[in-house]
């Protein structure tokens, strides 16, 4: 029997899941950033999901809603990481709770349009484009790819694996892209070669989403 609705323990079992992944994957992303930026974007994702991990310990999944839920790991992320991903991610986070619109729970299949509502969250706060080499190069590919799916009324299954592997090739992408944004803008064609850190984790947090969904989906 497959899963109808996506709901508060759901999401939160993702969100466990996304920060043991970025955890096991902060040496990796360190030395990504290390080739482009200041090295540390690995400590920073993995102490922003620690923290909301800490957050979701204090949660009542019977007892709050999908945007409760939303707000509080953003303000969670943001207390912990003042780099820039603080701020985005905050964003992102707050916009898929308003999308949520205070429901405990929402349609399975409506279940990617969180990601699309992440990515508008992160696009408007930070204004990057694609192909400038930012983690917008992963969301951008992946919302687009949600709407798509959703218009279309694919099964969830197949939307889930179709937006961990275009999230994956989005991310190998940005090597051969030149940085436009941020501190890797200043290597200009040095950039060229190096995955971006911001899409790599990006690609993480899709795969997490994905996987999860699909499992306890059945």
């Amino acid at each position: 029997m497959q899963m109808a609705e996506v709901g508060v323990e759901d999401v939160m079992a993702v969100l466990r899941e996304a920060a043991a992944r970025l955890t096991e994957a902060t040496e990796e992303l360190g030395r990504l950033d290390g080739a482009i930026g200041d090295g540390d974007h690995g400590t920073t994702m993995a102490r922003g999901f620690a923290a909301i991990l800490r957050a979701l310990n204090e949660v009542d999944p019977a007892a709050t809603d999908l945007t409760a839920l939303f707000a509080l790991c953003a303000g969670s992320f943001l207390d912990a990481v003042g780099a820039t991903a603080g701020p985005l991610y905050a964003s992102g986070l707050l916009r898929a709770g308003a999308w949520a619109e205070g429901r405990k729970s929402l349609p399975a299949a409506e279940a990617p349009m969180l990601l699309v509502a992440l990515a508008e969250g992160i696009g408007q706060r930070g204004k990057a484009a694609a192909g400038d080499k930012t983690m917008m190069d992963v969301w951008l590919p992946v919302a687009q790819a949600a709407r798509t799916e959703q218009a279309r009324g694919t099964p969830l299954a197949a939307t889930l694996a179709d937006l961990k592997e275009i999230a994956a090739q989005s991310a190998e992408a940005t090597r051969s892209m030149t940085a436009s944004r941020g501190r890797a803008a200043r290597l200009g064609a040095r950039s060229l070669g190096h995955v971006d850190p911001g899409a790599a984790s990006a690609a993480i947090l899709v795969a997490a989403f994905a996987d999860v969904l699909a499992l306890r989906a059945g």
